[in-house]
């Protein structure tokens, strides 16, 4: 074993609150399930699961609880999504304080406020965000009321101080250091406020247009001086057609081949220090076609080669 290499420590985040369509909590088996611990210990690192953090189920969040009415607009699941995402971040927060590198496994994107808030205790951290969607919704702009389209908004400081202000005050990232790759279905309150606060970010026109090698090197470029970055890999950045298993599919997106250069550059710059993998649907995936890929997708983030 490379004694350089940080141990790794799986955690379940088996969240199901922050959209409609049930199924995304099975996520964490399904991974399991697919050999992510074997994978991961077959490259040489020390890899301890700490199983599943507590999350409520929608049922257990029902009734007058499982909506909030804020202005014009109605949050779905607030308070357990709130509560939910405090424990992800102190077992994030923990984890980065030991020099542990944490993979957290959704769950619905919305895992991300406890995932990216805990490991940025550690310092300034980048994050690079892959996902067909930009999840950059406030309740403001949201359509649907889903917190799992809010997630990123909520960690550069915009919407709700409940999850502004999740595990300690404020936002937990500088929307310069995001880059999210992958974009290809927006709501138009995120469009203006992506512009208005000139972040980075990819559609797959980018990617069509340039490629992946190209737009992979911008973004390493664009974090290469943080101490820390965290990869948030939703799998409905992959085309349905290779990721079928996902909670919200979009056509169109990132190719099996395009998928793996991604998660090799970014190993080649030994950046990553944290990452999670989120929406994954078992109900939804043909004999857990998803989950298999998404393991091999992390190994190659985690320094699998080719030859």
């Amino acid at each position: 074993m490379d004694m350089a290499r940080p141990a790794l420590h799986i955690f379940g985040a088996p969240m199901d609150l922050g959209q409609q369509r049930r199924g995304v909590d099975m996520g964490p088996s399904a991974l399991r399930y697919a050999g992510l611990q074997g994978r991961l210990h077959r490259l040489g690192y020390d890899v301890h699961d700490g199983g599943n953090i507590d999350v409520a189920a929608p049922e257990e969040a029902s009734g007058e609880e499982a909506f909030t009415v804020i202005g014009n607009a109605t949050v779905r699941h607030l308070q357990a999504v709130r509560s939910a995402c405090e424990s992800i971040y102190q077992a994030a927060a923990a984890c980065v304080a030991d020099d542990h590198l944490p993979i957290f496994l959704g769950g619905d994107h919305s895992v991300a406020m406890g995932t990216v808030g805990g490991v940025s205790t550690a310092g300034a951290t980048g994050v690079i965000w892959i996902d067909a969607h930009a999840d950059f919704n406030t309740p403001a702009t949201s359509p649907s009321g889903n917190l799992h389209g809010m997630p990123l908004s909520h960690l550069v400081g915009l919407g709700l101080p409940e999850l502004v202000n999740l595990g300690r005050a404020g936002a937990k990232i500088d929307p310069h250091h995001v880059v999210l790759i992958g974009l290809r279905n927006l709501d138009q309150g995120e469009r203006e406020e992506l512009r208005r606060l000139g972040m980075r970010a990819y559609t797959m026109r980018d990617i069509d247009e340039r490629g992946l090698a190209a737009v992979a090197r911008e973004a390493i470029i664009h974090i290469a001086g943080l101490p820390r970055v965290h990869i948030s890999l939703d799998m409905d950045s992959l085309d349905p057609s290779v990721a079928p298993g996902v909670g919200t599919p979009v056509p169109g997106g990132l190719s099996y081949r395009e998928a793996h250069l991604l998660m090799e550059m970014l190993a080649e710059s030994r950046k990553t220090t944290s990452l999670d993998i989120v929406e994954i649907n078992p109900i939804l995936d043909h004999g857990n076609q998803t989950a298999e890929l998404a393991v091999e997708l992390a190994a190659s983030l985690l320094g699998a080669r080719i030859l």
